[in-house]
């Protein structure tokens, strides 16, 4: 019986052992990484009614890699936005930048042409220029 006892006392020991070393170990998570700014044109026009802007962060060296996107309904620009993305999804071997595109019915208006990157710039603010379509 006392054998049981020590032998249950010794199991207790080890218990309350790691449960104190485990209680010193802080692993903190790793900080998000956000990417905000604001996408527009040059033109002075007013967009037409229903006009939807898409701005994403892509993939700049992988055709059709979206990591985020968002869409929504926009009256004028420029169109602040901002993305919130885990750190765990930023690879240190791509090539991360901004995009954006303008439909009315289904048909794009305005999208851009050139590379915003951000991110391993150390850039997480930038400015999305878009240009009219078929100009």
């Amino acid at each position: 019986m006392w054998s049981k006892i020590a032998k249950a006392g010794r199991v207790m020991a080890a218990l309350c052992i790691l449960g104190a070393l485990s209680a010193c170990v802080t692993v903190e998570e790793p900080k998000p990484i956000i990417i905000n700014g604001a996408a527009g044109y040059l033109e002075s026009v007013v967009l037409p009614p229903n006009s939807t802007i898409t701005i994403a962060v892509i993939d700049l060296d992988t055709p059709g890699i979206i990591i985020a996107q968002k869409t929504f309904n926009v009256v004028r620009a420029p169109v602040p936005f901002k993305f919130i993305l885990p750190a765990e999804t930023i690879s240190s071997n791509v090539n991360y930048g901004v995009v954006a595109l303008i439909k009315h019915n289904n048909q794009v208006i305005f999208q851009t042409y050139d590379r915003f990157p951000v991110i391993h710039n150390n850039k997480f603010t930038t400015e999305v220029v878009m240009k009219p379509v078929g100009r």
